[in-house]
């Protein structure tokens, strides 16, 4: 069974850091591509960055140079750190996988930017 837990979320002033963590089992996690995606209240999920099986990163524009993606293989977790976070930061953050055809994602966790 395939299982992904974020955890790490919280309530932070702009310009303050906050990191992320995904822990995956049921799957062998070096294999795989992972993501974090966030969604903002009434809109859709937006890809925020992406780590390949060999360690390549992608971001939306709007967080390169502030976020960033990593993961430990040994730990089969994988983390964002958000530095300089911002108020259109907020959002509900969800870790995702792709196994075949089948999406998996964890059940988020929120961040929320404010002063």
């Amino acid at each position: 069974q395939v299982q992904l837990v974020e955890s790490g979320g919280g309530l932070v002033q702009p310009g303050e850091s906050l990191r992320l963590s995904c822990a995956v089992s049921g799957i062998t996690f070096s294999a795989y591509a992972m993501d974090w995606y966030r969604q903002h209240p009434g809109k859709q999920r937006e890809l925020v960055a992406g780590i390949t099986s060999r360690g390549t990163t992608n971001y939306r524009d709007s967080v390169k140079g502030r976020f960033t993606i990593s993961r430990d293989n040994a730990k089969n977790t994988v983390y964002l750190q958000m530095n300089s976070l911002k108020p259109e930061d907020t959002a509900v953050y969800y870790c995702h996988t792709i196994l075949g055809l089948r999406n998996y994602w964890g059940q988020g966790t929120q961040v929320t930017v404010s002063s």
